[in-house]
């Protein structure tokens, strides 16, 4: 059996009774972070433009879209992915060299299952599938490193896990994650500075035409069974694909982790420091002299000034929320960073745009040596095990206030529970109704034994909670 025949049998073979506990806890937990994600992005300009666009070019389809209406499968993974991933406050995957965010796959997953009238249980199985692939392709063939983004590996998790969610056989799988896998290898450079608004999107792009190819191998389509294996293909484009799908498990869910701050995830170590500084003593702004947040090297590449470029820049919120800079300013001005830090009139206030270039981001011991980092860095050498960071705010006058964190509350050391997310539930939509929300709860919590209907059947029940927090600074955009 070849690496792709093994990836299509380990997706149809997932089922529900063979999820550990543990397991099924965490999936269900990261559903439920998924759907808050989703109703706090509603009002967003380019979450808007997507929905606007879908509804031009028609609706009326078999799958439900969050905050109402219905449209074609592949639509409606676009438009609830961009829900989803939009506010990127979204659960992440930590691998040595790469990381992926595996709720990107339940748009998706959702609509295949729903167009099947599928289960609950169904839902669930196949997005832990959809997980496991995603996950385990980011920890042992990380594609970043070679200039690709981790969508990349998303097109390959959607495709098997909608076959999964369809019920497809063994051959029509492989077919869809062939045609998948080799048509949607996408550029990191939208991870770069500066950032634009296709960062927030780009998963919702590919889980749409990932579900396409997948439909198109329902209907005999055949894409490049040879992927993993033949010339041309993964390993000598991308990455080798090492993973024994026949041993492998859907267990990868305890070592996923939860967002507690509405920022990039190498930071949230940072800002919990920072706001430890800040919960200790009032300190007005123009007290302090310097703030030095010392990291490890992945941290500095993405949201420091490594090699996605400088983060010393923010007039956008997808700047922003990809610049340690911005956030640790904006952290210490406001005493948190949720999505009202990313309001236009926020970004651009004088006192935070002046902070931020008070904000220094290195490498212990030195971000000029590389190499002697890479070799000594106590930081870099612990991750991803645990995300240190320490960060030091100097005064003037010279004193000095320092705190340090080896890992912050949603890390999978310190895991998020049902009642750290309907904190954060309430936190992001405050203009829900306690019975919204309690029903979202009991449906999530309950979902192997409900039909996927009695999820969907919430989303019409959604509004705009947060329109005014995440107007497009870009009118433009939206027709």
């Amino acid at each position: 059996m070849d690496k792709l025949e093994a990836m299509a049998k380990f997706a149809l073979g997932t089922s529900y009774e063979e999820i550990s506990e543990e397991a099924k806890e965490r999936l269900k937990l990261h559903l439920f972070d998924t759907l808050i994600c989703a109703i706090g992005a509603q009002g967003a300009g380019p979450v808007e433009a997507v929905r606007g666009m879908a509804n031009e070019f028609g609706t009326g389809g078999r799958c439900t879209l969050i905050g109402g209406g219905s449209a074609a499968p592949d639509r409606a993974a676009l438009v609830n992915t961009a829900h989803t991933r939009y506010l990127d406050f979204m659960d992440n995957f930590l691998g040595a060299k790469e990381t992926c965010h595996p709720c990107d796959n339940v748009g998706a997953v959702l609509a295949a299952t729903e167009y099947a009238r599928g289960s609950g249980a169904d839902f669930l199985a196949a997005l832990a599938a959809a997980y496991q692939i995603q996950c385990r392709l980011a920890e042992t063939s990380p594609v970043m490193k070679e200039g690709f983004d981790h969508t990349t590996h998303l097109a390959l998790s959607v495709a098997a896990g909608a076959s999964r969610a369809m019920k497809l056989n063994p051959a029509q799988t492989a077919n869809a994650i062939a045609c998948s896998g080799n048509q949607l290898a996408a550029l990191v450079v939208v991870r770069a500075s500066p950032n634009s608004q296709l960062k927030g999107l780009a998963s919702a792009l590919t889980a749409s035409w990932a579900l396409q190819a997948t439909f198109l191998a329902t209907r005999g389509i055949t894409g490049p069974i040879g992927l993993f294996e033949c010339p041309k293909g993964y390993p000598e484009s991308l990455a080798p694909i090492e993973i024994d799908w026949e041993k492998e498990k859907p267990d990868v869910l305890p070592r996923c982790l939860l967002k507690r701050y509405n920022a990039e995830v190498h930071t949230q170590s940072t800002l919990e420091a920072t706001l430890e500084i800040r919960s200790r003593e009032t300190i007005l702004a123009e007290e302090i002299e310097e703030v030095k947040a010392e990291v490890f090297r992945t941290a500095y590449d993405i949201v420091g000034n490594g090699e996605y470029g400088s983060r010393h820049t923010a007039h956008t919120k997808e700047q922003a929320d990809h610049s340690l800079p911005y956030l640790v300013a904006v952290a210490l001005l406001d005493g948190d960073v949720m999505p009202e830090q990313f309001r236009p009139e926020r970004i651009e206030s004088p006192d935070v745009q002046e902070l931020m270039k008070r904000v220094t981001v290195e490498v212990p011991p030195s971000e000029s040596d590389v190499q002697l980092a890479k070799q000594t860095d106590p930081f870099t050498e612990k991750y991803p095990d645990e995300m240190r960071a320490r960060v030091t705010v100097t005064l003037k006058g010279g004193r000095q206030l320092v705190a340090e964190r080896k890992d912050y509350h949603g890390f999978r050391t310190r895991p998020f529970d049902w009642s750290d997310l309907e904190t954060k539930f309430e936190r992001i939509a405050p203009n829900l109704s306690n019975e919204i929300r309690g029903d979202v709860v009991s449906v999530v919590r309950s979902l192997d034994r409900r039909p996927i209907t009695d999820l969907t059947d919430l989303f019409g029940r959604f509004s705009p909670s947060l329109t005014e927090s995440l107007e497009s600074h870009d009118s433009a955009f939206v027709s």
